[in-house]
C-alpha cells in the first residue's frame, strides 16, 4: 500500500507508515470529491484495535519494526488463498542454511451419499521450491533464511492444507483455491429473469403468528412463479435475533449472522406438532390464542408478542417424542454444524439464564469453566436451541425446494448483513477473531452528512487469517444451505470497512483494507459449491476498481434506479447499466415508489428533523429528480399525458428492464401500492423501523392469501413478463 503524497503535518510521518503497513488508511476521498486526513487519534485508537502499539512516539518506532520483522518470525503465512490454473510463490522461513521439506495435503472428498466413520485421507503433493534468492534477516538475535515455494496451478478447489517441517520445527498453513470466476447458471448466460423483493416479517398469512414466516416464505414463492412468473424471492437477512424478548427489530443488527431466527419457523409444520397428545395441542393452541389477530393488525408488527407465544408453543413441541429416523436427522444435523452450533446454542442459554443481569466476566468466555458448567447444568436447554436451528433448516430446505419445483430458476435469495450485535452470539463466540473498541460504520455521504455508526464490531483482519477464514467460510455455507442466490450487503467491506474507535463520531473513522483477494475467492467457492448467485450491494462511496474486480469474479452488482446518475446529474439510460447486475427502482431504505414519488421521503424526514438543509431546498431537489424521470419516461413513449400512479410505478419498471441486467428486483411493496417505507437511516426509536406490515396505498393489510389476486400487483407482474420475455 503506497503511502498518500500529501498528509496533515498533525499526522507524525512513522504514524503514517505505521498506519500504511497494516493497512489503514491515513487519508480518504469523501462523497464530495475531497481528499479528507485522518486524525493522529484515529489513527492511533485504530492501530490499537488491531493490536498494534502506536500510542507513543517510542511504540510506534518499536511497532514499525515488527511490522516487518512479524513476517519472518511465521515459518509459513497463516492462509494462503490462491485461484485455480494459477502458479503461486509464497515464502517459508527457517533458520538461515537449514534444509526444508513443505507439501500440500488435499482436501478428502467423500463418496457421494455415503459418510464414512474412519478419519478421512488426505492426498500428500509435495511442492517445489522456486529459485529466488532473498537476503536473510536477523531477527531476535538469529538468522533467518526464507525459501520460496510454488503452489502448482494443478491443484482443484477446495480447502487444503500446507505443511513445513525444518530442524525438527513444524508449521502448517490453511490453503483454499477458489474458482477464477463465479459463473452465471445455465438459464442466465444467455437470458433475464426478474422476481420480488420483500421483507419476510411483513408477508403474513391466516396462519401467521403475527409475523411472516418460513411457510409463509414457500407459499409466496410457489404463487410468485406460477401466478406471477417470478424467477426468485429476494428477503431481508433472516439471521438470529435475541432468543429472548426484547428482540432487536433489524435484520441488519442480528445476535449471529450464521443461524436462523427461530420466529420465522412456522410451529404447525414442525412434523411432531401432527403428534401431540391431545393435552400439549391444546397448550399450543393456547399459545397461538394471544397472536391470533396479529396478522390481521394494520400497526407496527409485535414480534416479542409472536415470539414469546411462538417459543412456548415450540418448548411444548420439543419435548415431544421424535422418531429413531428424526433423531438420527437432528443428530446428524448436530454434528455436522459442529462447534459453532454448539456455541450459538449455549449463548442462547445464558442469554436466557442472566436475563436483564449483568453476565459475569467469566461467562464472557466460552472457553471459561463458568460457561462449561453453565452448559453442562442447561444442556437441555442447549439442546432446544440446538433443535430450534434444525427445525429452520428443514423448513428453509422446503421453502427453496418448493420455488424450484414451482419453476424458478433461482429461488430463494437470502441476504447477508454487514455485521453484528456487539453484544450477540457471535461477538461472543468469535472474539478472538472481532476487534475491540471499534465499531463499523460509513463516512458521510449525501444522504447522511454525519455519517453512520452501524454499532458493529468489525473482522479484525489478521486475526481473521490467523484462523484460516474458518469463521467466515462456516458462516457462508449455512446461509447458502438452500439458497439460490445470496446478497451481500455492504459488499464494499470485504475490500475496507470504517472503523470508528469508541465514542468518537461516525464521522471520525478511517478505513481499515481487507485482504480482498482471499475473503471474495473463499465467497466464490462456497457459492459454487452450493450453486449459487452473488449478488453485491456495491452502492455508496468505493474506489472504482472494486466494481470491476466484482464483475471480473462473476459478482454481480447492484443498480437502483433513482442512485443511477450521469456525468451531469440526469438519470443514467438504462442501457449504459451492467449485465451482471441485479437492477431495482428502490431499496428498503427508501420509501416504496408510490412513496417517494410523491416526495414522502423529504416529508418523513422533516417530520423526524433529520434534514441538513431547509425543507423547501430539499422538496425542490426531490421533485426535480422526479421531474426529470417522468420527462425520461416520456421521452421514451413509456407513459402519456397525466399519467396515474400505477402508470408511473409500471413504467419505472418497464424503464428498468431496458437495463442489460440479468436480474430485474421487483419491491413487493410496489407491486400492491404500499407507501410507507420499512428503515429510516438515522433514527431508531423516532419510527417503526422494521415493523411495518404490507399493506396498499391506504395502510390496509394484505394478507398472502390475498397478495395474487391483488389488481395491481397481476398488472405490474404482466409487464414484467412481457418486457422480459
Amino acid at each position: 500500500m503506497s503511502v498518500p503524497q500529501h498528509v496533515s503535518a498533525e499526522v507524525p510521518e512513522p504514524l503514517v507508515q505505521l498506519a500504511a503497513a497494516h493497512g489503514v488508511a491515513p487519508d480518504f476521498w469523501g462523497f464530495d470529491g475531497t481528499q479528507r486526513q485522518v486524525s493522529a487519534q484515529t489513527l492511533v485508537a485504530v492501530l490499537e484495535a488491531l493490536g498494534v502499539p502506536a500510542s507513543s512516539p517510542e511504540k510506534v518506532a518499536v511497532s514499525l519494526e515488527h511490522s516487518v520483522d512479524d513476517e519472518w518470525r511465521q515459518m509459513l503465512p497463516p492462509t494462503l488463498v490462491v485461484r485455480q490454473g494459477d502458479e503461486v510463490r509464497f515464502p517459508v522461513h527457517v533458520a538461515d542454511g537449514s534444509p526444508v521439506e513443505v507439501w500440500a495435503e488435499l482436501e478428502p472428498v467423500e463418496a457421494h451419499g455415503f459418510r464414512s466413520t474412519a478419519p478421512p485421507v488426505r492426498e500428500r503433493r509435495a511442492l517445489a521450491q522456486v529459485d529466488a534468492y532473498v537476503e536473510p534477516r536477523t531477527v531476535d538475535g538469529r538468522a533467518i533464511g526464507r525459501a520460496t515455494f510454488a503452489v502448482p496451478a494443478d491443484l482443484p478447489l477446495g480447502w487444503h492444507e500446507v505443511h513445513a517441517t525444518s530442524d525438527g520445527t513444524q508449521a502448517r498453513a490453511t490453503l483454499v483455491v477458489t474458482p477464477q470466476r463465479l459463473e452465471l447458471p445455465e438459464p442466465l448466460r444467455e437470458g433475464r429473469a426478474w422476481g420480488l423483493m420483500t421483507q419476510l416479517y411483513s408477508v403474513r398469512s391466516k396462519a401467521s403468528w403475527g409475523v411472516g414466516d418460513l411457510a409463509d416464505l414457500a407459499d409466496l414463492a410457489w404463487l410468485g412463479a406460477h401466478r406471477a412468473g417470478a424467477d426468485f424471492v429476494l428477503v431481508n437477512p433472516l439471521a438470529a435475533a435475541e432468543p429472548r424478548t426484547p428482540m432487536t427489530p433489524s435484520p441488519y443488527l442480528p445476535t449471529s449472522r450464521r443461524f436462523v431466527n427461530p420466529l420465522y419457523i412456522r410451529v404447525e409444520d414442525v412434523r411432531e406438532t401432527g403428534y401431540l397428545s391431545a393435552a400439549d395441542r391444546s397448550l399450543v393452541e393456547w399459545s397461538f390464542d394471544p397472536v391470533r389477530d396479529l396478522s390481521s393488525d394494520a400497526g407496527p408488527i409485535d414480534r416479542d408478542a409472536a415470539w414469546e407465544a411462538k417459543k412456548a408453543a415450540l418448548e411444548v413441541v420439543f419435548a415431544a417424542p421424535r422418531s429413531t429416523a428424526r433423531q438420527a436427522s437432528f443428530d446428524a444435523f448436530r454434528a455436522e454444524q459442529g462447534k459453532g452450533l454448539e456455541d450459538f446454542a449455549t449463548w442462547c442459554m445464558l442469554a436466557d439464564h442472566f436475563g436483564d443481569r449483568d453476565w459475569p466476566p467469566l461467562a464472557l468466555d466460552p472457553s471459561s469453566p463458568t460457561v462449561a458448567a453453565l452448559r453442562e447444568q442447561h444442556d437441555d436447554q442447549v439442546e432446544f436451541y440446538c433443535w430450534l436451528q434444525w427445525v429452520a433448516d428443514e423448513q428453509l430446505e422446503v421453502a427453496q425446494r418448493t420455488a424450484l419445483d414451482a419453476g424458478m430458476s433461482v429461488g430463494i435469495m437470502h441476504d447477508l448483513a454487514v455485521g453484528v450485535h456487539p453484544h450477540g452470539a457471535d461477538a461472543w463466540a468469535h472474539r478472538g477473531v472481532l476487534a475491540r473498541g471499534v465499531t463499523v460504520g460509513a463516512p458521510p455521504d449525501m444522504y447522511n452528512q454525519q455519517g453512520q455508526n452501524w454499532s458493529q464490531p468489525p473482522w479484525d483482519p489478521r486475526a481473521l487469517a490467523r484462523a484460516g477464514y474458518a469463521p467466515f467460510r462456516d458462516l457462508l455455507r449455512t446461509v447458502l444451505r438452500h439458497a439460490g442466490a445470496i446478497r451481500v450487503d455492504h459488499v464494499i467491506g470485504l475490500f475496507r470497512l470504517w472503523w470508528i474507535p469508541g465514542a468518537a463520531r461516525a464521522d471520525a473513522g478511517a478505513y481499515v483494507r481487507y485482504d480482498h483477494e482471499a475473503l471474495v475467492g473463499i465467497l466464490c467457492l462456497e457459492a459454487q459449491r452450493a450453486g449459487a448467485l452473488v449478488i453485491g450491494e456495491d452502492l455508496g462511496v468505493f474506489e472504482p476498481w472494486v466494481r470491476e474486480y466484482l464483475t471480473e469474479r462473476g459478482i454481480l452488482g447492484t443498480s437502483v434506479l433513482w442512485f443511477e446518475k450521469d456525468e451531469a446529474g440526469r438519470p443514467l439510460a438504462p442501457e449504459a447499466y451492467r449485465r451482471l447486475a441485479l437492477a431495482t427502482i428502490t431499496t428498503h431504505d427508501l420509501p416504496p415508489t408510490a412513496g417517494y414519488l410523491a416526495g414522502e421521503q423529504v416529508d418523513l424526514r422533516e417530520r423526524l428533523g433529520l434534514l441538513t438543509e431547509p425543507a423547501a431546498h430539499v422538496r425542490q431537489v426531490a421533485r426535480a429528480e422526479r421531474d426529470a424521470m417522468v420527462a425520461l419516461l416520456t421521452e421514451r413513449g413509456l407513459i402519456g399525458e397525466d399519467p396515474s400512479e400505477r402508470e408511473l410505478v409500471e413504467a419505472l419498471h418497464v424503464l428498468v428492464t431496458h437495463s442489460p441486467a440479468v436480474l430485474v428486483g421487483v419491491s413487493l411493496a410496489d407491486a400492491v401500492g404500499e407507501r410507507r417505507t420499512q428503515n429510516q437511516p438515522g433514527t431508531d426509536q423516532e419510527y417503526p423501523n422494521w415493523k411495518v406490515p404490507l399493506g396498499d396505498p391506504s395502510g390496509n393489510v394484505v394478507l398472502l392469501e390475498d397478495l395474487f389476486d391483488n389488481a395491481r400487483l397481476l398488472s405490474l407482474a404482466k409487464v414484467m413478463r412481457e418486457a422480459l420475455s
